[in-house]
């Protein structure tokens, strides 16, 4: 464990210890459905930034997608689970980092099952972040972008 906290804050040890991984795992089964993914994205999309949203969307049409192969669905499983899921690397209630973590595990899994996110997707995605922001998401590779080549 990090030293910064080991002094500091003896209670967050003791809940370290005394947590069971496979309880917080059960107990989040439900934290999977679809309707959770759209509420987490709704709430807290301000927060998450254009990007980190469109790349959510991308990977959410993608998996609903029956041209995308099962293993590049694997991965999209993966990547919105720890999105949704209440329990991160980094807290999403921390002011500008929070969703650092949840950027990171996102965007690797758009690269990864890249070149099997189709045209549509990206449009649909595009359309729910223009109806959502107002604006196109930025910063984000034009490959990604509806219209790319």
């Amino acid at each position: 464990m990090a030293k910064w906290f080991n002094k500091k804050d003896k209670s967050y040890q003791e809940k370290l210890k005394q947590m069971d991984p496979q309880k917080m795992i059960d107990k989040s089964a439900d934290e999977f459905e679809e309707n959770k993914f759209w509420e987490k994205l709704r709430s807290y999309s301000k927060k998450m930034g254009s990007k980190l949203v469109y790349f959510s969307l991308l990977l959410f049409y993608s998996m609903n997608d029956p041209g995308v192969p099962k293993q590049a669905k694997l991965t999209i499983a993966g990547a919105l689970g720890y999105l949704i899921l209440p329990v991160d690397l980094i807290p999403d209630m921390i002011p500008v980092i929070g969703f650092a973590d949840d950027l990171a595990v996102i965007v690797y899994a758009v690269y990864q099952i890249g070149t099997h996110i189709s045209e549509e997707t990206k449009e649909k995605a595009h359309g729910k972040i223009i109806q959502w922001f107002g604006e196109a998401p930025g910063n984000v590779d034009d490959k990604f972008m509806p219209g790319a080549e």
